[in-house]
């Protein structure tokens, strides 16, 4: 768009002089307007041109040291073509070149007192010394865990076939998963380059060893594996370019005319290649067609990736020219990357203060396991804050057996434990030769060894076995996973959702139970209690404490269980203390990854495993 640009009798701010006194010089010689490709650049601010109020003051006048007043060069008759603003990006190849690389700006009216300001106060290319023309160093601050394309990434940054245009926030994602692979030697600053080099060689060529060992008895003493040196000569520089580096009119890239490569955006017809030269009031001023992907079109810092060695791209001419030695699983080998380094010092951190399950018994059951811990024919390996555990071990005390609890911890799977059941699950239960798990099915063996305090109905009532074994069944199937669904959840919709499947599977339980009881039969525990009960204590214990669940109404029939269950000799012998199990159940209640086989399967929508 071309437009008029009116400033009547005005005067040039001082500013501006010391910005540009060539392009003041002319305007005293009357030159004709100048033509500026800046206007269209994103983030400059050109609000408020269109306020007909002229900039300057009347009594701002450019005058000579003897007193005599110029002309406004830029007043509507003085007879100059107006000025054009032009659109596009000011690093696009242009098809005119016969305006000034610094002309003034205008847009619709003429130029008022912000934008002028904002030409003089606003760097446009950025200067050495401001606060952003400084290295952020060698290491890179931001962690990334697992970026897109992370592979590839890192084997083409191991690889460096040619040179690596990277964006600030590209380097900063990936590089730190390849630190591992080099080791930084030195960083090179330059006083007027808007860049600075840091060159790295790969770890495997080694150094000499530098600080002698500390003979102080209370330092930490580091476990070193001294490597053999030169088994690679690889050597890269990485150089970073300050914001607005490739927007100077003196630019010229680290190491000056790059070779012309696919990946390098300083080949010939690329910025820092060969560009359109303009001449404007003496000075040289080059005109480069940035490419568009370049991350250096917008003037952000950014940063370029090429090996060295043996190519004097180090300033020396040494080392042998050439790829690794050997492959990037060799260096993850020798050293952890940072990225790896970090998530390893995190989950170290987080064990520190992460509650975990307990491997060994307290109150009430560490005394049961005390009485029971010389050696038997019939052993029970179990595992303290399992229910699957408790509900066998209640049935062995109720039935008054003789036995040895083994206390085993179920995620490490001692052999013992594997001998009876090869899937190293809990309850399991050694009979001399015999071995069996599954707590279900130990239900009834258990109740098979002895005759007296039958967990069953007697064998003369079938109905009433096999009406047991059903609601058993429920148990398995609608009430247990429920419990473990709710616990699990990090959603607050899906878990009470879980918490009412959790209570209409009770609510069958408790309307099908005898309506005196107190047990699910009458008076006495038997099969079906057993069954539920490790989950009832776990109900105030556990799912209270993590998800809110609400106690019983009092002087329900489900209180009336409950009160039962609780106080239950049995039961409270293999009870141990609130603290374990909330402990033991907070890695559910965060659903962490690899918690226990049914977790996975409540997360996987299945059954009990």
């Amino acid at each position: 768009m071309e437009t008029d640009s009116v400033l009547h009798h005005q005067q040039l701010p001082n500013g501006y002089r010391t910005l540009q006194p060539q392009a003041a010089q002319a305007i005293q010689h009357g030159q004709a307007h100048l033509h500026h490709p800046m206007a269209s650049q994103a983030g400059l601010d050109l609000t408020g041109l269109d306020d007909p109020e002229s900039v300057f003051h009347q009594d701002l006048r450019l005058q000579d040291p003897s007193g005599h007043t110029f002309q406004n060069p830029f007043e509507r008759n003085h007879g100059h073509r107006p000025m054009h603003v032009q659109n596009g990006s000011p690093h696009t190849p242009q098809q005119q070149h016969n305006g000034g690389q610094f002309g003034i700006l205008t847009s619709g009216g003429p130029m008022q007192h912000n934008s002028i300001a904002r030409l003089q106060d606003e760097d446009l290319f950025g200067t050495p010394e401001g606060s952003d023309q400084k290295s952020k160093g060698h290491l890179s601050t931001k962690i990334v865990v697992d970026p897109p394309n992370l592979a590839e990434w890192r084997q083409k940054l191991f690889n460096v076939d040619e040179m690596i245009t990277l964006s600030e926030d590209e380097f900063q994602t990936y590089f730190p998963h390849v630190d591992n692979v080099y080791s930084h030697r030195s960083t090179q600053n330059y006083k007027k380059k808007p860049f600075v080099s840091h060159y790295w060689d790969c770890r495997l060529k080694g150094r000499p060893p530098g600080t002698p060992k500390s003979n102080d008895p209370n330092k930490k003493k580091r476990k070193r594996t001294a490597r053999e040196r030169d088994l690679c000569d690889v050597k890269i520089k990485i150089t970073e370019y300050f914001p607005g580096a490739m927007l100077r009119a003196d630019f010229v890239p680290d190491g000056g005319q790059a070779p012309d490569q696919a990946n390098n955006y300083f080949a010939s017809g690329q910025p820092g290649g060969e560009g359109i030269h303009q001449h404007q009031f003496g000075m040289t001023l080059v005109n480069n067609p940035l490419a568009a992907a370049h991350p250096g079109n917008s003037g952000a810092r950014y940063y370029t990736i090429q090996r060295v060695n043996g190519n004097g791209g180090n300033g020396k001419g040494d080392g042998v020219p050439g790829p690794h030695k050997h492959g990037l699983a060799e260096s993850d080998r020798v050293k952890k990357n940072s990225i790896q380094r970090f998530v390893l010092q995190k989950t170290k951190e987080e064990k520190k203060t992460q509650k975990t399950y307990h491997k060994k018994a307290t109150g009430n059951a560490l005394a049961t396991v005390k009485k029971h811990s010389k050696d038997h024919e019939l052993k029970l390996f179990g595992s303290c804050f399992c229910p699957f555990v408790q509900r066998v071990w209640i049935a062995m005390e109720l039935k008054g057996l003789q036995y040895q609890y083994i206390e085993v911890d179920p995620y490490k799977k001692p052999q013992a434990l594997l001998d009876v059941n090869p899937r190293g699950l809990v309850p399991g239960i050694r009979h001399g030769d015999w071995g069996c798990g599954e707590s279900t099915v130990l239900l009834e063996y258990i109740d098979e060894l002895t005759p007296g305090n039958l967990l069953l109905p007697p064998l003369n009532n079938p109905q009433a076995r096999a009406t047991c074994r059903l609601w058993g069944d429920h148990i398995n199937r609608n009430i247990v996973p429920a419990f473990y669904q709710i616990l699990q959840s990090q959603d607050f919709t899906k878990q009470q959702e879980g918490k009412k499947k959790l209570w209409d599977g009770i609510c069958k339980l408790v309307d099908a139970s005898d309506a005196q009881g107190p047990f699910f039969l009458g008076p006495h525990m038997s099969y079906v209690d057993i069954q539920f009960a490790p989950w009832m204590i776990r109900l105030p214990r556990v799912l209270k404490h993590y998800r809110g669940w609400s106690d019983p109404e009092p002087g329900s029939r489900w209180a009336h269980w409950m009160d039962a269950v609780e106080n239950n000799e049995h039961v409270k012998a293999t009870t141990s203390t609130d603290e374990l199990y909330i402990d033991s159940y907070e890695r559910y209640a965060a659903n962490r990854p690899n918690t226990s086989e049914l977790a996975d399967a409540i997360n996987g929508g299945y059954g009990l495993p």
